[in-house]
């Protein structure tokens, strides 16, 4: 869709599925399920649904899904859904990966990062050579210093050859990529979590990353993923960008909810819901 001036198309890296617990954390199966029914294995689908956006000049890609490192084992685990990954996204949109100018990672988990790079001759290279990566200065140093609870989500082959290689950015704080397009902190998932806002012609977009994975997580405050480092701290953000999204009509672009990309926040009552939009 076009937002002003601004390219938005959403790439995917597909599907993968995740414990239904782990997603809607302490709101019991009773509620959730309401919202959507689990396999037999209690899981629910998580849409990889990374953003290409071109502005001024710029192509921008913001996430990477889990790439295509995964071992077999850990496939199978993630029940990965995918004949084509992120790459062939981009490419039937006509976009190759050394003509990928900025990748923004909104956090280094590695279901947000793990396409930052790819295996060659047994190496972990850059999979968009040319691009600089953004990260976080804080999000980068807590990936390189994980503790017992974060450890497994933080794998440094998604990142650490960005590094060796020059192309990784760290950022800190709220930072512009061009004049539509900036990074602005959005912490709770993780402390120095990012999302990014699109503004151009008058109109605005917010790609919320792990702030809100599904339409629902922003409707319903209290509904935060058990992954989160920060709960209490991650309903406030919420709170803060929903009135926000509601007073501007930002349009919010969710990462994993598997029925809605797109949409915008209306006020139902004392209650918030997601009208989805196609793009």
């Amino acid at each position: 869709m076009l937002l002003g001036q601004v390219q938005l198309e959403i790439v995917s890296d597909r599907t993968f599925w995740l414990d239904g617990g782990a997603h809607f954390g302490l709101v019991p199966r009773l509620l959730w399920e309401k919202v959507i029914a689990p396999d037999d294995l209690n899981r629910v689908p998580m849409a990889l649904n990374c953003l290409l956006i071109e502005s001024q000049g710029k192509r921008i890609l913001i996430d990477t899904g889990v790439g295509d490192k995964l071992s077999v084992k850990r496939r199978e685990i993630l029940n990965l859904e995918r004949q084509k990954g992120l790459v062939e996204s981009l490419k039937e949109k006509g976009v190759e990966p050394k003509e990928v100018d900025v990748v923004i990672n909104t956090h280094l988990h590695a279901d947000h990062c793990g396409g930052n790079t790819r295996m060659e001759a047994g190496r972990a290279i850059p999979t968009f050579p040319q691009a600089d990566y953004w990260v976080q200065e804080e999000e980068w140093e807590a990936a390189q210093h994980p503790n017992e609870r974060t450890r497994a989500a933080y794998l440094p082959e998604n990142y650490d050859p960005l590094q060796e290689r020059g192309n990784l950015r760290l950022i800190k704080g709220d930072t512009p990529v061009t004049s539509e397009v900036r990074c602005i902190v959005t912490p709770g998932h993780t402390r120095y979590h990012q999302s990014v806002v699109v503004e151009s012609g008058g109109k605005m977009a917010l790609y919320l990353g792990d702030l809100a994975p599904w339409a629902v997580n922003i409707e319903r405050l209290a509904w935060v993923p058990a992954a989160d480092v920060e709960p209490l701290v991650n309903i406030e953000t919420k709170r803060r960008i929903r009135e926000w999204a509601l007073e501007e009509e930002v349009l919010l672009i969710f990462e994993h909810d598997p029925h809605i990309k797109t949409g915008y926040l209306r006020r139902v009552g004392k209650e918030f819901r997601v009208e989805a939009v196609e793009v």
